[in-house]
């Protein structure tokens, strides 16, 4: 498989100087996918804004958050962000039984969250085309339009970091290792 470069502060391209700084900010530490992404400025800014909207203007809250993500990291088996999403939900308070049941995929604590988890999941095996009674569940369960579009929104931003991290292969960050994770069918 190719190797794919990881950029920062000493090599990157120009129009990615600013961006590396922006999640040098963010993160303490420039994390090992923005390196990655560093080698085309529009996709590490594209991720960023996404991560960004969807952390922040979602009508969802912390643990719907994490369901929507961690959903997408497991069905696309992302040894990348299964781990750095583990790390991000605990640091926004999300409990070790949500996360574990989204790692280990076992029923969530709650039938709301499970019908969020479901369909996501939904989304994601018809390649955006539901069935009525997905959308029937959906709605039964609390949701609406708004969160239908912005499930759209976090898929788009799990792709570019699924993705990218399948074809670099890249290295689980160190204050993530405690979290690394191996996808069921391979346990």
């Amino acid at each position: 498989m190719t190797k794919f470069e990881r950029f920062d502060d000493s090599n990157a391209p120009a129009g990615s100087l600013p961006l590396i700084e922006k999640s040098k900010q963010a993160f303490g530490r420039l994390p090992g996918l923005h390196s990655v992404m560093a080698g085309s400025p529009p996709l590490l800014d594209g991720y960023q804004t996404l991560h960004r909207l969807f952390a922040e203007e979602t009508a969802f809250d912390a643990d719907e958050k994490t369901v929507v993500w961690q959903t997408i990291n497991v069905y696309h088996e992302c040894h990348y962000c299964v781990p750095a999403h583990t790390g991000i939900a605990k640091m926004m308070g999300v409990s070790n039984e949500i996360s574990d049941a989204l790692r280990d995929e076992t029923p969530l604590p709650s039938d709301k969250l499970e019908a969020l988890r479901s369909f996501t999941l939904a989304m994601l095996e018809t390649r955006g085309n539901p069935s009525e009674d997905a959308f029937e569940a959906f709605y039964a369960a609390g949701y609406g339009e708004r969160q239908v579009l912005d499930i759209i929104l976090g898929l788009a931003q799990k792709v570019m970091s699924n993705y990218t991290n399948h074809v670099a292969q890249t290295p689980v960050d160190e204050p993530m290792q405690k979290f690394a994770w191996t996808p069921k069918a391979q346990r």
